[in-house]
């Protein structure tokens, strides 16, 4: 896969994703940990079904042979998948995406100190550039009052252990691969029924503290098109592109979802975002953008 097929495909995943709020805020009785559940449920489901028809019997023998590095995985997915949707109901869409937006700075510590990276400049000036800009969303808005009570406090500190996890899965994968293509003797863990694991374990942690449900026939359509649209199939992919994007680069890349999220619940949901999340979104959107075109002239040069 080209890098810039992989861009292409990454780009695609974070749009995916970012249809979370806008299909959330269209829901009538579910709420909080039941909403968790159901989506992780669902994406299991669809998981399974996709790793199967992949893999047939051999999804179990990766199971088995994926070891800690998988079931590290599979926490990191877990976590990602549950306290997404958990901050996403207590807070804004807009507080959580900024929250989620620190993982490229968090991947790029993660990867200088784990894996002794060595991260091109124009990377870090787009780290910096898009750090500036979460900083002034987030900064603006607490301090105009705009991320107040104690829900949205804790909604954004909930939100907190997604990019935390984020992080630290892109910087293991990032790491099997590296070290498979340093010593092919080495077998490199297939990862992808790790995503599964996550959903598995998301469902299972939820669901006593969803009960009793309360999700209408009308809920469960929308949630069943997050566990399947929202997250099956973009985390599949994604799994598959850190074999060819940097770890620091799909995490900046990720940055899109807030630019899409916020748009698609102010135009879906009528949530408006604030002056503050437009400029520093803007900033985001410029140092993906920059980030990217410098790498595309280096790449043709």
């Amino acid at each position: 896969m080209t890098h810039r097929r992989a861009v292409a495909l990454m780009i695609l995943v974070t749009l995916l994703w970012s249809i979370a709020g806008v299909v959330t805020r269209q829901l009538d009785a579910a709420r909080s940990f039941e909403v968790t559940f159901w989506r992780s449920l669902f994406n299991a489901g669809a998981l399974l079904t996709a790793l199967l028809a992949m893999r047939g019997g051999a999804l179990w023998q990766d199971v088995r042979r994926g070891g800690l590095a998988l079931w590290f995985s599979a926490l990191c997915w877990a976590v990602m998948y549950t306290n997404f949707m958990v901050a996403i109901m207590l807070t804004t869409v807009a507080t959580v995406l900024v929250t989620m937006a620190i993982a490229p700075l968090v991947t790029a510590l993660f990867s200088r100190f784990f894996l002794h990276h060595r991260l091109p400049a124009r990377t870090w000036a787009a780290i910096a550039v898009a750090g500036i800009g979460i900083a002034w969303m987030f900064g603006r808005q607490a301090m105009t009052g705009g991320a107040t009570g104690g829900a949205s406090m804790t909604g954004a500190l909930v939100a907190l252990g997604v990019p935390l996890a984020a992080a630290a899965n892109w910087t293991l994968l990032q790491h099997l691969h590296q070290r498979h293509a340093a010593d092919p003797s080495i077998e490199e863990p297939k990862m992808l029924p790790a995503v599964l694991l996550g959903a598995m374990l998301s469902a299972a942690v939820t669901l006593p503290l969803a009960l009793p449900f309360s999700a209408t026939s009308h809920d469960l359509s929308w949630l069943a098109l997050l566990g399947v649209v929202q997250l099956a199939i973009p985390c599949l992919i994604v799994v598959r592109l850190t074999q060819v994007l940097p770890a620091p680069e799909i995490s900046l890349l990720g940055l899109l979802e807030v630019i899409f999220g916020v748009l698609l619940v102010w135009v879906g949901a009528g949530e408006i975002p604030s002056s503050e999340a437009l400029s520093g979104g803007a900033l985001v959107l410029a140092a993906l953008v920059g980030n990217e075109w410098w790498a595309l002239r280096q790449a043709q040069a």
